[in-house]
């Protein structure tokens, strides 16, 4: 039997608000066990929570970039569960009634553009976390990030692969990035995800039964667990078995999940609506404040650099991956005034390279947007050829010196005499007489070897363009 596998997610976005979803607690990373928890957060009798204005026009940000609709009343419920790191044995979400409802993701995948549709997204606080490694027998309670502001964003069960997962989570995690609401700090707990799978026979529309593995914080884990968990409902269905809803956790150094408990259903957690909390009440003037906030959305921008820059669709999509690099490009053909070709090209293979070898983003490159424009303007005026500026380029990122230091220390210069570039050419044709016999006898790869020898003999130097316009001179019968 063929199988398809239906994946959906749901992403928690840690909002980048200095205080939390409703007290004025840090949210700062890092802190001793505890001591960013007020009176709120561990939930004291009489105290109040108060939602954090920052959190919720994030939220109304998100909903603006994904075409998502924003409810201008929106609800906090209490959803009710019994966990040692939930102080308050609720926590505070939103459910029937949520902030974002709908939008979508564009992916690019190797088959081309597909959109994942959105479910909603809703505003909850985070839970504490439980610490078991540095205990014998027992496990502590650290409420530090208990209330931390959260924007849980559910997708539709559209996608059919671990690999269209993990696409649409890199987009997820580049777009939060890049209209500010999200550090995307996935080994801080800053993102992550649950995965829900389930399998179901090819041309079936009914959806199989779903198991939900959780807190998924890198992208090589999510996509080994959905691997493996489909792999495992097939196996299990083929066998004559039957999958069991339930919550599963994936063991990276097993490479395999395991079952945590039965998975709840709503009506399991108790919803309603929390008497602590009035309705949120979203004014025009806000989602209008939250717009003003906006930068130029990754779409605009690479049809934008397409049209602007005529660049292709390839490279305008890789430039905007990351709100960073598509800065760094644009900081570089400012400089330039200029060459957005040439620019790209760099930016694209030979900076990308340098930085996934060093393992940098490219905000931390050791050669800045205007240092690389230097070194591009010499490849555009002729002083050195795009070999050469190689060269050059391994000597700024590991000295820091600027190219044009570095082109007259070592002498880089391109030879574009004229005069000079004939007078080897002259010498290299005289005496090689069976290889001009050849080139002239129709073996067009025989003048590869008179530009060879004319690059040998200048060391690198002569330009390019230049010999092949001479040799061409030269050699015609």
């Amino acid at each position: 039997m063929q199988w398809e596998v239906v994946i959906g997610l749901e992403t928690h976005a840690q909002l980048s608000t200095r205080s939390k979803m409703f007290s004025g607690a840090s949210t700062q990373f890092g802190g001793a066990p505890n001591t960013q928890a007020s009176a709120v957060d561990i939930a004291l009798p009489g105290v109040l929570p108060v939602a954090n204005r920052g959190a919720v026009e994030r939220a109304i940000r998100f909903a603006l970039a994904v075409g998502g609709a924003i409810n201008h009343r929106s609800i906090f419920a209490r959803k009710n569960y019994f966990y040692p790191d939930l102080p308050k044995g609720y926590q505070i979400s939103q459910y029937e009634v949520p902030i974002v409802q709908g939008g979508s993701i564009a992916v690019y995948l190797e088959e081309g553009e597909k959109k994942v549709r959105l479910t909603r997204a809703h505003l909850e606080e985070d839970a504490g976390k439980s610490l078991h490694e540095d205990f014998h027998g027992m496990s502590g309670i650290d409420l530090n990030r208990a209330g931390t502001p959260l924007l849980e964003i559910v997708s539709e069960p559209d996608m059919r692969s671990a690999a269209e997962a993990v696409a649409y989570a890199r987009t997820l995690h580049a777009l939060v990035r890049w209209i500010d609401i999200c550090d995307g700090n996935m080994q801080e707990g800053s993102f992550r995800c649950d995965a829900n799978v389930s399998v179901r026979p090819t041309g079936e529309r009914k959806l199989g039964t779903r198991c939900e593995i959780k807190n998924l914080n890198s992208f090589r884990f999510l996509e080994r667990a959905i691997l493996f968990e489909a792999k495992r409902q097939i196996e299990l269905l083929e066998d004559g078995g039957r999958v069991v809803q339930e919550t599963r956790l994936y063991d990276p150094d097993r490479d395999e999940t395991r079952s945590m408990r039965s998975k709840e259903d709503a009506q399991d957690y108790r919803y309603f609506p929390d008497p602590d909390l009035l309705p949120l009440e979203v004014s025009d003037a806000l989602i209008e404040e939250a717009r003003s906030r906006l930068p130029e959305l990754p779409a605009a921008k690479r049809e934008r650099f397409q049209h602007e820059f005529e660049l292709s669709a390839y490279e305008a999509r890789v430039l905007t991956q990351s709100r960073e690099m598509a800065t760094f490009y644009q900081d570089l053909v400012d400089h330039l005034h200029g060459g957005h070709k040439l620019a790209a090209s760099w930016v694209i293979g030979e900076l990308s390279a340098a930085l996934n070898r060093a393992g940098l983003e490219i905000n931390q490159s050791p050669v800045s947007s205007d240092r690389l424009a230097g070194l591009l303007q010499r490849v555009r005026d002729d002083t050195i050829s795009g070999r050469t500026a190689k060269e050059v380029f391994d000597a700024m990122w590991n000295g820091g010196m600027e190219a044009d230091v570095i082109i007259q220390t070592q002498g880089l210069s391109q030879i574009s005499d004229a005069g000079e570039i004939e007078k080897i050419v002259d010498a290299i044709i005289g005496a090689n007489p069976a290889q001009v016999a050849e080139y002239r006898a129709g073996k067009e790869r025989a003048f590869n070897f008179f530009v060879g020898q004319a690059m040998k003999a200048t060391k690198g130097k002569a330009n390019p363009s230049q010999v092949n316009e001479i040799l061409k001179k030269k050699l015609a019968p």
